[in-house]
């Protein structure tokens, strides 16, 4: 099983939750945890940046990868959104199942 954990960060909690409810809807995550808050400190254009903003922790597999991180793009209000990819190499087998069978194209 591919089972990945993908990580992107929203403005504010209501753009948080949306997104996370249309990937859920359009089963291309099984499961999409909204954390607090969190400060980020980058670089943007030479300049050094800080912004509060809000951490989603997202279940789907490498099968549906391509069509996750499109829909990220589309419905992500940055011009660059932090899409990141880790590979779940170990976990409970149900909950990796339940993750395939809630991200299998229908």
């Amino acid at each position: 099983m591919d089972t990945l954990l993908v990580i992107t960060t929203l403005p504010d909690a209501e753009a948080a939750h949306a997104l996370a409810a249309r990937l859920v809807e359009l089963r291309l995550a099984a499961c999409v945890n909204i954390l607090a808050p969190c400060l980020s400190v980058y670089r943007w254009e030479g300049k050094l940046e800080d912004a509060e903003e809000v951490p989603l922790l997202i279940k789907t597999t490498a099968a549906r990868y391509a069509a996750l991180e499109e829909a990220i793009r589309a419905y992500h209000p940055y011009e660059l959104p932090e899409i990141a990819a880790v590979r779940i190499d170990r976990g409970l087998p149900g909950y990796l199942a339940w993750v395939a069978e809630e991200t299998a194209a229908q």
